[in-house]
């Protein structure tokens, strides 16, 4: 109990407790800044970048390319965005480069300012490759594809994978032009009850199979 006066002559010490005539409107004020803040992080389904789930990078409508192309691609049954976009060193870096990521991308993305082609920075850059080596070191120390192919020891040490392995895992064209809408619902804000296939859809087709089995007999 004794943090608690401390705490209060701190405030006061700094001015950071408002005049008493104020200390009403600061009290709204700050009430309203915080329930304005929790119904950002609900309505940003903010909780769902904790987990490892693929359709979180899917909150933003921008990632729509980059998941759908990965959705079509081998890797989607080995690994998920974060298997490649963050460090895994230790649990606490992975967390801090997921926030310190998160943060820019969403303040990039709110004022409109991303680039017309979004590339990779630097950091990013490196953990990428980091994990590309992490998961394919077999391959990468391979005696024989060292012998077999030509310059591949002095390609995988001066440049990055994806330099030769550009189709992988996101192909060379991500515009939604090119690799059309995402069908598949995103559970965060797809309702229970969402149906891809419309009821009067599923009505005839359930008519056929039953007249198709009344025919057979």
């Amino acid at each position: 109990m004794a943090i608690l006066p401390k705490f209060k002559r701190f405030l006061f010490r700094y001015s950071l407790v408002p005049p008493k005539r104020w200390r009403p409107a600061a009290t709204v004020l700050a009430g309203a800044i915080l329930a304005l803040g929790l119904y950002l992080l609900k309505l940003s389904n903010a909780a769902s970048y904790l987990s490892d789930d693929p359709q979180a990078c899917v909150n933003c409508h921008i990632m729509t390319p980059h998941y759908i192309t990965w959705n079509h691609s081998s890797h989607r049954e080995t690994a998920h965005c974060n298997d490649c976009h963050v460090p895994h060193n230790n649990i606490l870096n992975k967390y801090f480069f997921k926030a310190k990521d998160g943060l820019y991308h969403a303040s990039i993305f709110t004022l409109r300012a991303e680039p017309q082609v979004i590339k990779a920075l630097a950091p990013s850059v490196a953990v990428i490759q980091s994990n590309c080596i992490r998961c394919h070191e077999d391959q990468v120390t391979d005696p024989k594809m060292m012998a077999g192919v030509e310059g591949h020891h002095s390609s995988r040490t001066s440049r990055t994978c994806w330099e030769c392995h550009r189709e992988v895992p996101h192909g060379r064209v991500k515009s939604l032009s090119a690799v059309g809408h995402q069908i598949e619902p995103i559970e965060a804000y797809a309702p229970a009850d969402l149906a891809i296939i419309p009821q009067w859809l599923e009505e005839a087709m359930e008519k056929e199979k039953t007249s198709e089995g009344s025919s057979e007999k």
